[in-house]
């Protein structure tokens, strides 16, 4: 009878491990499931108006390797007559300014000055959706990021109502492996955040006044939104 108790026990135990795994992994298996059929490449991503790269560390003025990979991914976009206007998002703070950085970066590479908007409100990745869409009136978008974040980015911009299909670095050496797998590990943490943002949709911390800077920019290029 002892030793049957035992069992009974080990195998409850064993079950609840297995459920808590499942909970544990639930959100960020339904995000990526959900966006992975909004994922190209760049040859046969459809062409839309307007990119948006999302931020990440840019030190001293200069992108993080992540970061640069991910302008790298927008400048290729943009080459190849995928996209017109580039909107870079990220987060600004006294002597730290992501979107300015970013702007540099592209210019630097071709890209007309003109061509770029800056959002200096994008402080996480529900931010930049959600005021790419009420702040600078983004209907229809791709988004570019690292791959291992790009399903978050795209559930939240569908959330938030912008039109969108995603192209990823998908680079394993932008940032060393460490940085990888630390990053792959917080996405599995960020996917019940990311479900709770879709859910509730709330505002941003800086919403501010609506602006027509894509809308002119994709103007002056000749194209509509």
């Amino acid at each position: 009878m002892p030793l049957l108790r035992t069992r009974k026990a080990q195998r409850r135990l064993y079950q609840a491990a297995v459920l808590a795994v499942l909970v544990f992994f639930a959100p960020v298996t339904a995000v990526r499931a959900y966006a992975s059929s909004y994922q190209r490449g760049t040859a046969s991503v459809p062409y839309e108006p307007v990119a948006v790269v999302f931020g990440a560390a840019a030190p001293n003025g200069h992108p993080s390797p992540y970061l640069a990979r991910r302008l790298d991914v927008a400048l290729n976009l943009y080459r190849h007559g995928k996209v017109t206007v580039i909107l870079v998002t990220g987060a600004t703070a006294p002597y730290y300014d992501e979107p300015t950085a970013m702007r540099d970066y592209l210019v630097a590479r071709g890209v007309p000055a003109s061509r770029i908007v800056r959002d200096f409100a994008g402080f996480d990745t529900w931010e930049s959706c959600v005021r790419a869409k009420k702040i600078f009136g983004v209907d229809r978008a791709t988004l570019v990021t690292q791959d291992f974040h790009l399903p978050r980015a795209l559930m939240l911009c569908h959330a938030a109502g912008v039109s969108a299909y995603g192209v990823a670095d998908t680079g394993a050496g932008a940032a060393g492996e460490s940085e990888l797998v630390h990053d792959s590990a917080r996405e599995v943490l960020a996917g019940f955040k990311a479900l709770g943002q879709a859910v509730f949709q709330p505002d941003p911390k800086y919403l501010g006044q609506k602006e027509t800077a894509v809308a002119d920019a994709l103007a002056a290029a000749g194209t509509g939104r």
